[in-house]
């Protein structure tokens, strides 16, 4: 596709929205698969960046259209602009990420509002008919890197220290078995990337990018919050708990959450860009996480 600048996404917005000629244009993100255009700080285009980020924003919109009635949280209202090219324009939920430092300087009060709006977002999102959320272009979630590639790629590259409880960690995964509470529908990737949270406020205005959302085992989707905070996934599991009645195995979640992080080094520890970073998220886990066993 031709590449993404400033200018000429701007060209391609005022082309189908030209009452938006004297609005001011910023880029927002340019993740994995599209790069996002802030329009007055209250739009969001997104411009897909091959075709594979094309038929995930596809699926994306039409998810949303049935996620959306049946959440408390707010989440985008997606609209698709087939163009060529396609895009997708959505009303800015006013926020910013929320990473681990903003979590720290919450007040208990505000911990505690927070893990339970999370945890009624999942206990509402896994309620969600299956069959209907499945026609609306649900699949399964995207596999991790298989225990043989961590073993052989993700291991090698840490320390010693890190290689010991990286190793007890694949080997916990491995006598894991199979999720008590099966499959379901989920975010799983409620990281703080995704989050609108306003800090003047102190709460989260809504959760944005479901394009990695699908079918997974229900245990997963409670692992991204560690990227915020341990105690954040504490609290969203006893809010779900209580909303549900679905008991949540601490254990399981602590070695997936550690197999997530593997899965990604491995998956990058060829690529000079990214590996670093992954390399830092797994030191990251070791650092916040109960040692398995």
């Amino acid at each position: 596709m031709e590449h993404q600048t400033l200018d000429s996404l701007r060209k391609t917005i005022l082309t189908a929205f030209p009452d938006l000629a004297g609005s001011t244009f910023a880029l927002a993100t340019a993740g994995w698969h599209s790069t996002a255009v802030d329009v007055d700080d209250r739009l969001i285009f997104k411009f897909p960046r091959h075709e594979i980020a094309e038929k995930a924003l596809i699926k994306e919109a039409s998810l949303l259209s049935a996620i959306r009635p049946n959440v408390s949280m707010a989440v985008p209202d997606l609209r698709l602009h087939n163009g060529p090219p396609l895009f997708s324009v959505h009303g800015k939920l006013k926020g910013e990420h929320l990473v681990t430092d903003d979590y720290v300087a919450l007040t208990e009060p505000e911990r505690r509002r927070l893990g339970r709006d999370l945890g009624q977002f999942y206990a509402e999102l896994h309620r969600l008919d299956d069959g209907e959320i499945a026609a609306a272009g649900a699949g399964p979630v995207e596999q991790w890197q298989t225990v043989e590639a961590i073993r052989g790629k993700a291991l090698p590259a840490l320390p010693t220290d890190l290689g010991t409880l990286a190793a007890e960690t694949v080997e916990a995964f491995e006598r894991l078995g199979p999720d008590p509470h099966g499959s379901t529908y989920g975010f799983f990737d409620g990281h703080g990337w995704n989050m609108a949270f306003d800090h003047g406020e102190r709460r989260l205005n809504g959760i944005y990018d479901f394009a990695d959302s699908g079918i997974g085992p229900l245990h997963r989707e409670f692992i991204y919050s560690n990227f915020i905070s341990p105690d954040l996934t504490a609290r969203i599991v006893e809010t779900y708990e209580e909303l549900t009645g679905r008991a949540l195995d601490r254990q399981r979640i602590a070695v997936l959450t550690g197999m997530h992080r593997l899965s990604e080094l491995a998956e990058l520890v060829d690529d000079p860009e990214h590996a670093p970073t992954m390399l830092r998220s797994v030191e990251t886990w070791a650092a916040t996480m109960a040692r398995v066993s």
